[in-house]
Protein backbone atom coordinates (compact mmCIF):
# COMPACT_ATOMS: atom_id res chain seq x y z
CA UNK A 1 0.00 0.00 0.00
CA UNK A 2 1.22 3.65 -1.01
CA UNK A 3 0.43 6.80 0.69
CA UNK A 4 1.08 9.78 -2.17
CA UNK A 5 0.67 13.14 -1.92
CA UNK A 6 1.10 16.26 -3.92
CA UNK A 7 1.45 20.20 -3.17
CA UNK A 8 1.78 22.99 -5.06
CA UNK A 9 2.76 26.09 -3.71
CA UNK A 10 3.35 30.04 -5.31
CA UNK A 11 6.29 31.85 -3.96
CA UNK A 12 6.08 35.36 -4.80
CA UNK A 13 9.58 35.40 -5.23
CA UNK A 14 11.63 35.31 -8.32
CA UNK A 15 13.14 31.76 -9.27
CA UNK A 16 16.57 32.77 -7.90
CA UNK A 17 15.58 34.45 -4.87
CA UNK A 18 13.75 31.07 -4.20
CA UNK A 19 16.79 28.72 -5.29
CA UNK A 20 19.25 30.46 -2.92
CA UNK A 21 16.76 30.40 -0.10
CA UNK A 22 16.76 26.58 -0.99
CA UNK A 23 20.11 25.71 0.08
CA UNK A 24 20.20 28.37 3.13
CA UNK A 25 17.12 26.40 4.55
CA UNK A 26 18.99 24.02 6.42
CA UNK A 27 21.90 25.77 7.81
CA UNK A 28 20.36 29.03 9.38
CA UNK A 29 19.88 29.01 13.04
CA UNK A 30 16.55 30.35 13.22
CA UNK A 31 15.62 27.36 10.82
CA UNK A 32 16.93 24.85 12.54
CA UNK A 33 14.80 26.09 15.66
CA UNK A 34 11.72 25.43 13.65
CA UNK A 35 12.91 22.45 11.42
CA UNK A 36 13.63 20.48 14.40
CA UNK A 37 13.21 17.09 12.42
CA UNK A 38 16.29 17.92 10.72
CA UNK A 39 19.28 16.77 12.48
CA UNK A 40 22.10 17.27 9.85
CA UNK A 41 22.85 18.11 6.56
CA UNK A 42 25.85 17.17 5.10
CA UNK A 43 27.29 17.76 1.24
CA UNK A 44 28.53 14.81 -0.09
CA UNK A 45 28.80 15.61 -3.91
CA UNK A 46 28.88 18.67 -5.92
CA UNK A 47 29.58 18.53 -9.48
CA UNK A 48 29.00 21.21 -12.26
CA UNK A 49 28.96 20.19 -15.91
CA UNK A 50 30.28 22.87 -17.97
CA UNK A 51 29.17 21.79 -21.23
CA UNK A 52 24.81 22.36 -19.99
CA UNK A 53 25.71 24.67 -16.87
CA UNK A 54 24.24 22.08 -14.83
CA UNK A 55 25.20 21.93 -10.87
CA UNK A 56 24.47 18.43 -9.44
CA UNK A 57 24.83 18.07 -5.66
CA UNK A 58 24.17 14.78 -3.27
CA UNK A 59 23.56 15.82 0.19
CA UNK A 60 22.89 13.27 3.01
CA UNK A 61 20.16 14.48 5.54
CA UNK A 62 19.88 12.73 8.87
CA UNK A 63 16.19 13.46 10.29
CA UNK A 64 14.13 12.41 13.05
CA UNK A 65 12.55 8.87 11.98
CA UNK A 66 8.74 9.92 11.01
CA UNK A 67 5.73 8.00 12.27
CA UNK A 68 4.10 7.50 15.61
CA UNK A 69 6.70 6.87 18.86
CA UNK A 70 5.48 3.08 18.82
CA UNK A 71 6.84 2.47 15.30
CA UNK A 72 10.01 3.69 16.01
CA UNK A 73 10.29 1.68 19.02
CA UNK A 74 9.42 -1.50 17.20
CA UNK A 75 12.03 -0.42 14.35
CA UNK A 76 14.64 0.42 16.99
CA UNK A 77 15.61 4.08 15.18
CA UNK A 78 14.76 7.20 16.16
CA UNK A 79 16.97 8.65 13.14
CA UNK A 80 16.84 8.27 9.68
CA UNK A 81 19.02 8.76 6.91
CA UNK A 82 18.54 10.37 3.67
CA UNK A 83 19.89 10.93 0.42
CA UNK A 84 19.37 14.35 -1.63
CA UNK A 85 19.82 15.11 -5.23
CA UNK A 86 19.36 18.34 -7.10
CA UNK A 87 19.98 19.19 -10.28
CA UNK A 88 20.21 22.65 -11.17
CA UNK A 89 19.96 24.14 -14.76
CA UNK A 90 20.19 27.81 -14.85
CA UNK A 91 19.28 28.11 -18.67
CA UNK A 92 15.59 26.45 -18.19
CA UNK A 93 15.46 28.35 -14.83
CA UNK A 94 14.25 24.88 -12.77
CA UNK A 95 15.56 23.20 -9.73
CA UNK A 96 14.55 19.93 -8.85
CA UNK A 97 15.44 18.06 -5.93
CA UNK A 98 15.06 14.27 -5.18
CA UNK A 99 15.15 12.30 -1.69
CA UNK A 100 14.94 9.06 -0.64
CA UNK A 101 15.66 7.39 2.75
CA UNK A 102 18.35 4.85 2.86
CA UNK A 103 17.86 4.04 6.24
CA UNK A 104 14.50 2.41 7.48
CA UNK A 105 14.05 0.58 4.09
CA UNK A 106 12.65 -2.74 5.11
CA UNK A 107 9.90 -1.00 6.78
CA UNK A 108 8.96 1.67 4.84
CA UNK A 109 9.82 3.81 1.85
CA UNK A 110 9.71 7.65 1.19
CA UNK A 111 10.37 9.61 -2.00
CA UNK A 112 9.96 13.53 -2.00
CA UNK A 113 10.21 15.33 -5.46
CA UNK A 114 10.64 18.91 -5.20
CA UNK A 115 10.90 21.15 -8.41
CA UNK A 116 11.46 24.82 -8.69
CA UNK A 117 10.08 27.01 -12.14
CA UNK A 118 9.52 30.28 -12.99
CA UNK A 119 5.37 30.80 -12.85
CA UNK A 120 4.34 30.78 -16.12
CA UNK A 121 1.81 33.78 -15.53
CA UNK A 122 4.80 35.76 -13.75
CA UNK A 123 7.92 34.35 -14.91
CA UNK A 124 10.08 37.21 -13.73
CA UNK A 125 8.28 37.68 -10.07
CA UNK A 126 7.17 34.37 -8.97
CA UNK A 127 8.27 30.90 -8.54
CA UNK A 128 6.33 27.68 -8.53
CA UNK A 129 6.94 24.81 -6.21
CA UNK A 130 5.35 21.01 -6.89
CA UNK A 131 6.63 18.42 -4.44
CA UNK A 132 5.36 14.78 -4.59
CA UNK A 133 5.61 12.68 -2.09
CA UNK A 134 5.19 9.00 -1.67
CA UNK A 135 5.10 6.47 1.77
CA UNK A 136 5.12 2.54 1.50
CA UNK A 137 4.87 0.89 4.61
CA UNK A 138 6.14 -2.20 3.81
CA UNK A 139 3.86 -4.81 5.83
CA UNK A 140 5.15 -6.78 8.46
CA UNK A 141 3.54 -9.99 9.70
CA UNK A 142 2.94 -8.00 13.15
CA UNK A 143 1.87 -5.05 11.79
CA UNK A 144 0.24 -5.63 8.72
CA UNK A 145 -3.18 -4.56 10.03
CA UNK A 146 -1.67 -1.26 11.30
CA UNK A 147 0.40 -0.07 7.75
CA UNK A 148 -2.55 2.10 6.77
CA UNK A 149 -2.47 3.99 9.87
CA UNK A 150 1.02 4.41 9.84
CA UNK A 151 1.26 5.45 6.26
CA UNK A 152 -1.75 8.27 6.93
CA UNK A 153 0.31 9.28 10.47
CA UNK A 154 3.75 9.84 8.41
CA UNK A 155 1.84 11.59 5.59
CA UNK A 156 0.39 13.57 7.91
CA UNK A 157 3.76 14.27 9.37
CA UNK A 158 5.12 14.75 6.33
CA UNK A 159 2.64 17.64 5.45
CA UNK A 160 3.18 19.06 8.72
CA UNK A 161 6.89 19.26 8.11
CA UNK A 162 6.22 20.82 4.40
CA UNK A 163 4.63 23.71 6.10
CA UNK A 164 6.96 24.40 8.34
CA UNK A 165 9.62 24.40 5.36
CA UNK A 166 7.21 27.12 3.53
CA UNK A 167 7.22 29.08 6.04
CA UNK A 168 11.25 29.25 6.29
CA UNK A 169 11.28 29.58 2.59
CA UNK A 170 9.26 32.42 2.76
CA UNK A 171 11.02 34.13 5.43
CA UNK A 172 14.54 33.32 4.31
CA UNK A 173 13.13 35.24 0.45
CA UNK A 174 12.28 38.03 2.52
CA UNK A 175 15.58 37.99 4.22
CA UNK A 176 17.16 37.71 1.01
CA UNK A 177 14.71 40.42 -0.58
CA UNK A 178 15.58 42.96 2.20
CA UNK A 179 19.24 42.57 2.00
CA UNK A 180 19.33 42.90 -2.01
CA UNK A 181 17.68 46.16 -1.34
CA UNK A 182 20.18 47.21 1.30
CA UNK A 183 17.23 47.13 4.27
CA UNK A 184 18.67 45.13 7.27
CA UNK A 185 15.82 42.96 9.17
Amino acid sequence: MVKAYTQEHVYKHPWERVTSASWRKYVDPENKRILTHIVEVDTLDRKLDLSSGKLYTTRALTIHAPGPWFIRRIVGQDICHCVESTIIDPKSRSMELTTRNISLQKFVEVEEKIRYDPHPKNPNAWTVCKQQTSIRIKPLSALASMAEKVEQRCAERFLQNSAKGRDVMERICKYLEAEASGISL
